[in-house]
């Protein structure tokens, strides 16, 4: 028996995620700011019957001009889909309604979901469903995803759906161009699913992933399709005629089935969004936040509970006690040296990854979700969006660079929300090169907040400069143009705490699958380094760079060979020497572990979206350039305070 599928369709920010989750049971990162999603998701629901959900990429537009847009349009095109939901922004009906003029003409089953409704009635906005519904010739639930309103009444829904009414003509030129193509397709490459009038208008608006499909379909014929294409062009036919004619249509119906109050007055929330992006605010509320984060992660963090967990748990009583059970119970040296020993499994491992990484990172989680969460995130891209025209890129970048403080290896993958290949490569490189990940974020913090703002603050501008410069330097090195920004500006919200609960238990479940392993094997290949003489001979040989040039003690080179495994694993390091190290040997040492080789999951992530050579490349590039660059800062900070 084949199951049936529903796709889950909207803009990006609307709260499609939050519905799967209502709908199935099934948890997907769920963030106030776009680009959350970027692969489908897929989950079981049970309504009437076994129904197969997925939840799609948010799409700013169709055609498709962006991977994760290219993920959703594929699963339009390829999934055997009996209904679609479209989930709507009740506050942003003309942008949703854009959208819904283009699923009208792919003619699948639909209903609508208009989302959000209670911010739209706080900002004075009712929309009258009855009304668009009738309009639309499809049902149209209003829903509160977070809270659960309206999802039980979507689902009874679902047995109506029906496919939506034309919400409008093309002129006479476009109708002619669609219908011409709309009959060759229906002759040569019809779908099983989708209208050839609504793949037609697609194909004109040049969405890439229908033109493959076309290609495959059509054979030999295709080439008919082409030509009339070309033909619609001389007469004026191009995506951007055909989408301003959408959001005529969709301008129209907004404001036929929308009341505004008259004096709504703006909400606080409102204002403070407004002050997050303002020329002036904008800059005293970063560092205030910066501040927050510091004190709460880097003060109560890594100095509170790291001294709990570190000298009064592990130092006072777990180690001493696995210590003796250790010694009691084996008698080969080797083998107690390799658990208790001073590399040892327990002793330098699970304290390391336990007692010094585990409560930064657990309150690095929790502040990172709290800001995702209120809708600050997206305000960022706004701020940086001019600084960003400096290194080839828009304000778009920042949200994968964000999202990269929590997972380098999965912001990675986020950079397909990015609209052209050149902005991901800068992207991913300047990722690999600058961001940390929040493990080793978490350390950083410890170390520099233990010893001052301004020390975490020489840190903070020395990574945004060398940002900067090397972003500068691919802009120039990798041809191609900046792309405009245009994103989706979400409300600033006062953040759930279920969902940011679920997401920080989430984060430190995937710290301890993925990352203690990764420490135990860097501990043992330490320890089997130091038993063949290795280790020592490896400090010696890099005396020269790191003592000389770095102006570091010669044990800081055990941390950047602890480093090649994962950067938070050599940050650990040089947080466990915290107390040989002077204030600039901190500050020098934790730039150029942080500037160090991305982990290992990182870098199969960029083979996996860039290819080896590009990998290679950037790795070739990094290791020498973080050197270079920890260098001229301890001489330069050295100099400052001679």
């Amino acid at each position: 028996m084949t199951t049936s599928v529903i796709a889950l369709v909207g803009n990006p920010n609307v709260g499609k995620s939050v519905l799967f989750h209502r709908l199935t049971g099934a948890y997907v990162n769920v963030s106030n700011y776009p680009g959350t999603t970027v692969e489908v998701a897929r989950a079981t629901a049970h309504f009437d019957g076994e129904i197969d959900l997925i939840d799609t990429p948010g799409v700013l537009t169709l055609p498709a001009r962006s991977d994760d847009e290219r993920a959703t349009m594929r699963a339009l095109l390829h999934e055997p889909l009996c209904t679609v939901i479209q989930v709507g922004d009740a506050k942003n009906l003309r942008r949703t309604l854009t959208l819904t003029a283009l699923l009208a003409e792919l003619g699948l089953p639909a209903v609508l979901a208009l989302n959000m409704h209670d911010e739209a009635s706080a900002r004075g906005v009712k929309v009258d469903a009855h009304a668009l519904a009738e309009a639309l010739g499809i049902p149209v639930v209003p829903t509160v995803a977070t809270g659960g309103e309206g999802v039980a009444q979507l689902t009874r829904q679902l047995g109506d759906a029906r496919s939506p009414q034309p919400l409008l003509h093309y002129d006479t030129a476009t109708e002619i161009s669609i219908n011409g193509l709309a009959a060759r397709i229906t002759e040569h490459a019809a779908h099983p699913r989708l209208t050839a009038r609504g793949l037609a208008i697609l194909y004109l608006g040049e969405d890439s992933e229908v033109e493959a499909w076309l290609k495959h379909a059509a054979g030999e014929t295709y080439r008919e399709l082409e030509a009339i294409r070309h033909a619609a062009r001389t007469e004026g036919v191009t995506p951007a005629a055909l989408a301003h004619e959408r959001g005529e249509a969709a301008s129209m119906l907004t404001t036929r089935v929308t009341m505004r109050a008259a004096q709504a007055s703006p909400l606080l929330a409102h204002r403070i969004g407004q002050l997050i992006i303002h020329r002036f605010w904008a800059w005293p509320i970063l560092l205030g936040v910066l501040f927050v984060v510091y004190e709460f992660v880097g003060v109560f963090g890594a100095d509170t509970l790291v001294g709990l967990m570190e000298e009064d748990l592990f130092g006072g009583i777990l180690n001493p006690a696995v210590t003796r059970f250790v010694q009691a119970h084996i008698s080969t040296p080797w083998l107690a040296d390799l658990l208790v020993g001073e590399y040892g499994l327990w002793t330098m491992g699970m304290t390391y990854a336990l007692a010094l990484i585990l409560p930064i990172v657990t309150t690095f989680f929790i502040v990172f979700g709290l800001l995702e969460d209120s809708g600050y995130f997206a305000r960022l891209s706004v701020l940086a969006n001019r600084l960003f025209k400096l290194i080839g890129l828009n304000g778009r970048a920042v949200l994968p660079m964000v999202l990269g403080l929590g997972c380098v290896t999965m912001a990675t993958l986020t950079t397909r929300i990015l609209h052209s290949p050149r902005e991901r490569l800068i992207t991913i490189f300047l990722m690999a090169l600058a961001i940390p990940c929040s493990a080793q974020l978490g350390v950083v913090l410890g170390l520099l907040g233990g010893i001052s703002f301004s020390a975490t603050l020489i840190w903070v501008f020395t990574m945004v400069g060398v940002l900067m410069l090397s972003g500068f330097l691919a802009a120039k090195l990798i041809p191609g143009r900046r792309i405009p920004l245009v994103t989706e500006m979400p409300p600033i919200r006062l953040p759930l705490f279920g969902n940011v609960a679920k997401k920080t238990v989430g984060r430190i479940k995937w710290y301890l699958i993925e990352v203690i392993p990764l420490f135990l094997l860097g501990t043992l290949i330490m320890f089997l380094l130091n038993q063949f003489g290795a280790l020592p001979a490896i400090i010696r040989a890099g005396e020269p760079l790191v003592s000389g040039w770095l102006g570091l003690p010669p044990e800081a080179s055990a941390a950047f060979v602890m480093g090649f495994l994962r950067r938070d694993f050599g940050a650990t390091g040089l947080f466990a020497l915290s107390h040989q190290l002077s204030p600039i040997q901190a500050v020098v040492g934790m730039v150029t572990i942080t500037l160090f080789v991305p982990c290992i999951a990182s870098v199969m992530m960029i083979v996996k979206e860039q290819g080896w050579k590009i990998a290679a490349a950037m790795i070739a590039f990094i290791i020498p350039f973080a050197f270079l660059i920890g260098g001229l800062l301890n001489h330069l900070l050295r100099a400052v305070w001679a």
